[in-house]
């Protein structure tokens, strides 16, 4: 028995409760299209919906649908059409990303060279702490949609590319 809920009182939470605090429906989900920097750069356009947990955001007015907090990840769905995704990032947690609807491509530069790795839907795939990363839609479909799963007890902040910060301030 893991120690963490051993002797503990089992918790009890009805129906309705479940419903309100712990569950968000696809069709209620609020999503935002500027969310991120890189956002305001057209071939990072996309749109991010928090469905649960800590999230990873630089708008504030982004919250997650389910309003029952998740203790150490965040999960967040992304809608872009073809080629549009996020640009060259990275965060202090490993990041997960996995194809709902469509194709997509995850990138990341090994020193100063790109290199792509093309995902089907329910591919995952790890990006490892530090890496920088960014993905894009390969779907020409107009419902693409990419889970994005961000571990750890703290998210942190997004540490842009720097060439992502000097075509940003040109907007």
């Amino acid at each position: 028995v893991d120690p963490r809920i051993a002797g503990k009182p089992v918790p009890r939470i009805s129906k309705a409760a479940m419903e309100r605090d712990c569950v968000a429906r696809a069709d209620n989900v609020k999503a935002m299209d500027i969310a991120f920097l890189d956002q305001r750069i057209p071939r990072y356009e996309r749109d991010i919906i928090n469905m649960v947990g800590m999230g990873v955001t630089e708008n504030a007015k982004l919250k997650p649908n389910i309003k029952e907090g998740a203790t150490g990840f965040s999960v967040t769905y992304i809608r872009a059409k073809t080629g549009k995704g996020a640009a060259l990032h990275r965060h202090a947690t490993e990041e997960v990303f996995i194809p709902v609807k469509g194709p997509w491509q995850v990138f990341w530069l090994e020193g100063d060279e790109e290199r792509t790795v093309d995902l089907n839907e329910g591919d995952v795939v790890n990006v490892p702490i530090g890496i920088y990363r960014g993905f894009r839609s390969l779907s020409d479909r107009p419902d693409a949609l990419m889970m994005a799963i961000v571990g750890g007890p703290d998210a942190g902040k997004v540490d842009w590319h720097p060439s992502v910060i000097a075509e940003a301030r040109r907007t």
